[in-house]
């Protein structure tokens, strides 16, 4: 798209109205959108759960993850009542999701926060699988 001065134009690209990164690397956004997609429901038959996600700076908003009985939909917005809320930047999201940021050491070092039910945190990587990169 070019400029009213014939040159490039500075706004961002977007989908769907979400920002979209120019470095190939996903947003945090079209993450979220995916997260039905990378849902194990075999590893949550008897999981109710909402995960509530603070996305902090440029790229960010908040997000909830509803985990029920085997199923898992994502709404934009915060949670009514979230059994966990993980605090983290859009783009130390995108690095944990792509894995290119370790969990653990992104939680030991401050870059992400959980308020809530821990034992919740540590079955994310069983109820979803990693997205392929």
């Amino acid at each position: 798209m070019a400029a009213a001065d014939g040159g490039p134009s500075k706004e961002p690209r977007t989908v769907e109205g979400k920002p979209v990164a120019d470095d190939g690397q996903p947003t945090a956004a079209q993450i979220m959108a995916r997260i039905p997609e990378a849902f194990q429901a075999d590893q949550a038959v008897g999981l109710t759960a909402i995960y509530q996600w603070d996305l902090a700076d440029e790229g960010g908003g908040l997000w909830h993850v509803d985990v029920a009985d085997g199923t898992c939909t994502v709404h934009e917005g915060q949670a009514e009542n979230p059994n966990i809320t993980i605090s983290v930047s859009a783009d130390n999201f995108v690095r944990l999701i792509t894995g290119k940021l370790d969990g653990t050491m992104a939680f030991m070092t401050g870059k992400l926060k959980i308020k809530g039910d821990m034992g919740l945190a540590m079955r994310l990587q069983t109820l979803f699988r990693a997205p392929n990169h």
